[in-house]
Parts: structure tokens; C-alpha cells; sequence
């Protein structure tokens, strides 16, 4: 397998991000209740699809590493999902979930970002308009886990015991 750099790697981290907030996405929805907040679940849900896709279109693109980059996406998921399960154990709830997407998307965001830095070096034309179409979306879902939170946190009776 073709060795990565750094920034091939933080590409990999991305899109294995992607695939775990599709995943994430799949079980808060099986928690929550609320219309509203299932709509921007599965809104998340298919904008992390495409955001795997054009990081795997972008793979595609960079000789002999598209194989590395799948395989850094599939390990860095696989320690999301795992982190998913910890965090959301058999009794969660939906303010759980939605508490557990705020962390993860500001992580995304935070990963965005560097990936962003890294390129201003790099000058990879492909890569920074993914950059650019994808760290808004990145920003928006945090707003929108974040929302759903205070939301959910608005309806809990903070005297009642945990």
C-alpha cells in the first residue's frame, strides 16, 4: 500500500468522518421524536454522503493512493462508530445523541480546517474547492446538532434525576 502524507492522511480522516456521521446520524434518528430534528438528522445524513463521495472522487484523482485514503477513512470510522457506541450506550436518549453529534461535528470542523491549513501549502486546486464546499456544510451541522441540543435541553426538567 502506497505511503500517505500528511495531509493524504488528514484527507483520509475526512472521509472516514463522513461515513461515521452517516452512522451516527442513523441512530439519533432512532432516538429522537421530534419531526423537525429527523428532518436535519437525515439532512445531515445525505450531505455527509456526499461529502464521502467527493472525498472519494478526490482519491480517485491522486495517483496510486486511492487504496491508503480508503483504508485511513475505514479506520478512522471504525474509531468513531466505537466511540458512538460508548457514548451512546443501551439507555440514551435523544439529548444524548444529539450532545454526542455536537462533539463529533465540531470535530469535523476542526478537521475541515486543518485539512484547509495544510492545503494553503500544498496549492492542491481539487482539494481546496472541496475544502470550500465542504467546511461550510461542516459548520452548518454543527450549528444544527448544537440546535438541536439546546432544544432538547429546553424540554428536560433540570430537577428531575439523572
Amino acid at each position: 500500500m502506497a505511503e500517505l502524507t500528511m495531509l493524504e492522511d488528514k484527507i483520509g480522516e475526512v472521509m472516514g468522518l463522513a461515513q461515521a456521521a452517516q452512522e451516527a446520524t442513523d441512530k439519533v434518528s432512532k432516538l429522537v421524536g421530534d419531526e423537525q430534528l429527523a428532518r436535519d438528522l437525515k439532512r445531515t445524513h445525505d450531505e455527509a454522503a456526499e461529502l464521502e463521495e467527493r472525498c472519494a472522487a478526490l482519491a480517485d484523482g491522486l495517483d496510486g493512493k486511492k487504496t491508503a485514503i480508503g483504508e485511513k477513512a475505514r479506520e478512522t470510522k471504525q474509531e468513531a462508530v466505537e466511540m458512538m457506541r460508548t457514548y451512546l450506550g443501551r439507555d440514551a436518549e435523544a439529548l444524548d445523541g444529539f450532545e454526542f453529534l455536537t462533539m463529533t461535528e465540531a470535530g469535523e470542523v476542526g478537521h475541515w480546517s486543518v485539512v484547509a491549513t495544510m492545503n494553503q501549502k500544498a496549492g492542491n486546486t481539487e482539494l481546496q474547492e472541496l475544502v470550500e464546499f465542504a467546511l461550510p456544510i461542516e459548520r452548518e451541522h454543527f450549528d444544527r446538532a448544537l440546535q438541536g441540543s439546546l432544544k432538547l435541553a429546553a424540554d428536560e426538567d433540570p430537577n428531575e434525576p439523572a
